[in-house]
């Protein structure tokens, strides 16, 4: 199928031409013309497949086609709710990267950064905005934004939503909509809990879902077993013999990716991070820095995991694994995008066995293991991960024994008391 045969206008399959694309993902083959049909869609595929395309373009062509005369002041007619700022600004710059030739306009809010520009942007007329939760409500409460005439309403990466505790804001958005809209949610994993989240505002939805909780055939996974003291000198030799010129590197924590930054520079392989605790400015700047080739290395926690659209990205390392086997997928999403091939690595230390476990057991397939000479895991290490497994498994059955109410009973106990009850009923 071509993007043709979807029934988009002439100016959107000019901009989607323009970026190269003539076939559409099976998520956007799905989608667009579902929207197109005006129905609420619960959308859920592996990260990666083109999801914004998939709401961005129906969206834009059934706006243009209703668009208000040249003059008048434009109402916000969409709203597109995203976690993080990095997502939020991706998918600010698909709207007009895909509506350029079109007279639909759209802006994007987010904190970290003034907020009157923001105000002089929206007091100027938009069509669709894109905002994270946070900054959306404080303009709301400003009266400085009205959702009252919104025809469609996004929720975008909606698990990653729940993850970061947004619910509570997604409600109080809700309440600010008109009650006649169309609610399309994407969704990067498609859990019971996003199916629960979805019942209560898609009408009627259309389900699609086109791979749950998967990892994308076009990226090539492998498991470096490694001492964790070790996994530093792993990295720097895999990216300056492999001559990497582009990778991106996960860890668990902020300070985690400030230490390891440092250690990479003092290795002489440019690197830059980017968390939570970094001003937007300064994640803009290495995001940016990034993108164009200055910085080699991009040391990032989860909260970027969403947010990072990077053309033909070659390599993402997990440099320590992350808790929630979820996360995995949506790390390892950031490369093999749009139909390329990428790398995925996993630097594991002998403490993240049951983490492994858990990420193999969610993508349903075991992961390569493919030891480097000299960074194999310590036998001493190997030893006391297995100790300590043996003790959390002996304390979780000792937790539940004491937790059962017929622990302490005596075998029979339970029988003879239930029979001496029912004699007495008698």
């Amino acid at each position: 199928m071509s993007f043709e045969k979807l029934g988009l206008s002439a100016e959107l399959l000019r901009a989607v031409a323009d970026q190269g694309y003539t076939t559409p993902t099976p998520v956007q083959a799905q989608s667009i013309p579902t929207i197109l049909d005006g129905h609420d869609v619960l959308a859920g595929a592996q990260t990666g497949t083109g999801k914004t395309a998939g709401f961005t373009l129906p969206m834009l062509n059934i706006m243009q086609k209703n668009h208000p005369e040249r003059g008048r002041k434009k109402p916000i007619r969409a709203l597109v709710l995203t976690p993080t700022r990095e997502l939020a600004a991706q998918v600010a710059e698909s709207v007009a990267t895909y509506g350029k030739y079109t007279p639909i306009r759209s802006t994007v809010v987010f904190g970290g950064v003034g907020i009157n520009p923001q105000i002089q942007k929206l007091r100027r007329g938009i069509d669709i905005l894109v905002a994270t939760p946070g900054r959306l409500l404080d303009l709301a409460n400003q009266r400085e934004v009205d959702l009252s005439q919104i025809e469609f309403f996004v929720l975008d990466e909606a698990d990653r939503m729940l993850d970061m505790g947004f619910i509570h804001d997604i409600r109080r958005v809700l309440k600010l909509l008109p009650a006649k809209r169309q609610n399309l949610l994407f969704s990067a994993t498609f859990s019971e809990e996003i199916k629960r989240l979805a019942q209560g505002f898609l009408k009627n939805p259309v389900y699609v879902e086109v791979a749950r909780n998967e990892t994308s055939h076009q990226v090539t996974q492998v498991v470096h077993p490694v001492s964790k003291a070790k996994k530093r000198a792993l990295l720097s030799k895999l990216i300056s013999e492999g001559e990497w010129q582009q990778v991106l590197v996960f860890t668990k924590t902020k300070h985690g990716a400030n230490r390891l930054t440092k250690q990479l520079e003092s290795d002489g392989i440019g690197a830059a991070a980017i968390h939570g605790n970094k001003s937007q400015t300064a994640r803009t700047k290495a995001l940016a820095g990034f993108k164009a080739g200055s910085i080699r290395v991009l040391v990032a926690t989860d909260i970027a995991a969403r947010g990072l659209d990077i053309d033909q990205l070659p390599h993402v390392v997990n440099y320590e694994l992350p808790n929630v086997p979820e996360d995995y997928v949506h790390r390892i999403g950031r490369t093999g995008r749009a139909g390329n091939t990428g790398e995925a690595m996993s630097l594991v230390s002998s403490d993240e066995d049951k983490l492994l476990y858990g990420i193999e057991r969610l993508i349903k397939k075991a992961i390569p293991k493919v030891s480097v000479e000299g960074f194999e895991p310590d036998p001493e290490d190997i030893k006391v991960a297995q100790k300590e497994a043996q003790e959390q498994k002996q304390r979780r059955s000792s937790h539940q024994r004491r937790r059962s109410p017929n622990s302490n009973r005596k075998p029979g106990q339970g029988r003879t008391k239930a029979s001496g009850n029912r004699s007495r009923s008698r």
